[in-house]
């Protein structure tokens, strides 16, 4: 598995368009699987101070990557959400993962790929069942 999150990880930064620092597309990745996530969510997951995070984030919303909203009724907490921009920038880096794992598993013969595909089911089965708990 850590070779292939690698793999897969190595894709998706290679993907990520020249406009954005592996931290950006990394948080930009996070808001899209999250949103309307919050600053500190973000710095949680980064890693990173609130500044610096406010820093990156504020670099992404100039750039268009990602809106914050101020949710009514709670002033204090931003709602950050991936623009259309950041969108198409996740999508289409992610499109071109799954396209690279498909020519990686394309040689492998069928009995080899449907081993791969129980395995993955399995594995889903186990963790999200462990997630709820």
């Amino acid at each position: 598995m850590p070779a292939a999150i690698r793999f897969i990880r190595a894709q998706m930064r290679r993907h990520r368009g020249s406009d954005l620092s592996v931290p950006q597309f990394r948080t930009l990745a996070f808001i899209h699987s999250h949103p309307g996530t919050s600053l500190s969510a973000v710095s949680d997951w980064l890693g990173l101070s609130l500044p610096a995070t406010s820093r990156l984030v504020g670099g992404l919303m100039r750039k268009g990557f990602v809106c914050r909203r101020i949710p009514p009724g709670n002033r204090r907490v931003v709602a950050l959400s991936i623009s259309a921009r950041g969108d198409r920038t996740v999508s289409a880096a992610r499109r071109a993962t799954v396209m690279r794992l498909a020519a990686v598993v394309a040689p492998l013969g069928d009995d080899e790929r449907e081993a791969i595909r129980s395995a993955l089911a399995a594995l889903r089965h186990e963790f999200e069942g462990r997630a709820a708990k």
